[in-house]
């Protein structure tokens, strides 16, 4: 009673900390949801099973910390890190979705183009989604937000161009010289939607499928393991996946490569195609419905896709036992060579090594640590955040300034501190994408290191194996697709502002 009589004497209006020690409020008051907080639930397409099957539960899972906010080591935030703005960090971001969610201050719900704008500029890294002390896993909320979003309307160009990359891959790869010759154009790149800054990357002569169907599987009668030709590694890098296929074969398996055309959907997920995400997975299921009730495991090269598997497809798929089983029997090569009786070859050499966002926030980096190990390899694993690509982010017009800034936040004067002779690591197509075209460098996927250890040698392209094969695919019909599917795009894109 003493203490509230002094009070009264120096601060009789109540002005200094009211509420608080001397006649505090009550525990109920001033909550921030409040016993009467019943926002509608709104039905999503990601189930948020560990959210209790809620986006506004999800989006409650801020709780104000700013961990994000950091400006060394990890992952998150790197859109913050480039712009220092409160609504590009994990917390803003939340914080806006939180007000979307309870309808008070933001009042148009999914179609709101505040919320928009703050997403928009998230590199759907998932950073937070390991770095985060509560784990809010904002790229999921985003590819959720656009899938509402653009209901009922067109997405802008570059959506269509890079979240279809599977469907323009798979056209261009019968004739990929146009293809890789028209990219190029200023005029390809204005359709598109890609930043005139952006070299295109370029379809490969042949394709790791056809290559390998050529070839032919070996080990007849040893153990199954199927290697995931992804879109990247099948139709712009198949060297890396034809070195990964001789390096399972020199641990003992049987390699098997689906034929069909399929694709985990990695790239929709950035545009809210999540209907779209859905199908892929099904018809993956669909068809390696056979290896996986036997077990077989598949090994897959891109960190993105292997990131599908573990994350996004028990998020859409959370009750369906075939993709529970795939679930865990997908692995990274390391992981996967770690679980057998394989001697890596000895590489006494430096390596520097830039693991990709998605495969350090779901996979993690400990096999390959234990795999330099055994080469007897110096390792030196970069904790040097986001490269800045992210996918088809960095290839966007209005985000080519951010890509880089997110670049040269850490990543790149790391890289310009080393000697041209050492080796440098980046299984993500997007990563060496990035470091390609701001270095020069050409990073090595891990398949493409064990391979060039055995043979002491640099690896040669499947292409150079083939002496042209492709030829007479090449010239079929090459100049009617090109220009149908150019002619389709200018005819839907071209002159306008889709957004």
């Amino acid at each position: 009673e003493a203490f509230r009589e002094f009070k009264r004497l120096w601060d009789p209006d109540g002005k200094m900390n009211p509420g608080k020690i001397v006649d505090p409020h009550s525990i109920t008051t001033n909550l921030r949801l409040g016993t009467d907080f019943a926002p509608e639930e709104p039905a999503t397409r990601f189930q948020f099973i560990h959210d209790k099957g809620s986006f506004t539960h999800a989006a409650l899972r801020c709780v104000g910390i700013g961990e994000c906010r950091r400006q060394e080591k990890g992952t998150m935030c790197p859109s913050y890190r480039a712009t220092m703005e409160e609504k590009h960090s994990t917390r803003g971001r939340a914080r806006l979705l939180f007000e979307m969610m309870r309808g008070d201050v933001i009042r148009d719900g999914w179609k709101s183009e505040e919320v928009f704008d703050a997403l928009d500029l998230c590199l759907s890294c998932k950073g937070c989604k390991s770095d985060c002390p509560v784990n809010v896993d904002m790229a999921a909320y985003k590819a959720e937000f656009l899938s509402h979003y653009y209901e009922n309307r067109l997405r802008p160009r570059y959506a269509y161009a890079m979240g279809w990359i599977h469907r323009w891959a798979r056209i261009a790869s019968h004739f990929p010289r146009i293809a890789n010759t028209m990219g190029q154009t200023s005029w390809a790149k204005l359709i598109a939607g890609i930043a005139a800054e952006r070299g295109v990357p370029k379809f490969a002569p042949v394709t790791f499928k056809d290559w390998f169907r050529r070839r032919g599987a070996r080990n007849k009668g040893r153990p199954e393991v199927i290697l995931w030709a992804d879109t990247f590694n099948n139709y712009f890098h198949p060297e890396v996946a034809a070195a990964a296929t001789g390096i399972l074969e020199d641990a003992g398996f049987r390699v098997v490569v689906p034929r069909p055309a399929l694709c985990c959907g990695r790239p929709l997920y950035d545009y809210g195609f999540l209907d779209e995400a859905g199908e892929l997975l099904g018809d993956i299921l669909v068809h390696l419905k056979p290896w996986i009730e036997a077990g077989v495991p598949v090994v897959g090269l891109e960190p993105s896709c292997l990131a599908v598997f573990r994350d996004e497809m028990l998020a859409l798929r959370p009750h369906d036992q075939d993709a529970r089983r795939l679930h865990s029997q997908v692995f990274t090569l390391a992981e996967f060579l770690s679980r057998q009786d394989y001697k890596p070859p000895i590489l006494h050499q430096d390596i520097v090594v830039h693991g990709h966002c998605h495969q350090k926030a779901v996979i993690g980096l400990d096999a390959e640590k234990k795999l330099f190990e055994g080469m007897g390899a110096h390792a030196e694993i970069l904790d040097d955040g986001c490269c800045g690509m992210a996918g088809s982010f960095g290839f966007e017009q209005h985000k080519y300034d951010l890509s880089m800034k997110v670049y040269e936040h850490k990543l790149g004067p790391r890289l310009r501190e080393l000697p041209p002779e050492r080796l440098v690591l980046a299984d993500g197509f997007s990563c060496k994408t990035q470091i390609e075209q701001a270095t020069g460098r050409r990073p090595l996927h891990l398949a493409q290191l064990l391979h060039q250890a055995k043979n002491e040698a640099r690896f040669t392209t499947p292409g150079s194996l083939l002496n042209g094969a492709t030829g007479a695919t090449w010239k079929r019909n090459s100049a009617l697709i090109a220009g149908g599917a150019l002619l389709a795009l200018g005819a839907l894109y071209l002159g306008r502002r889709i957004l």
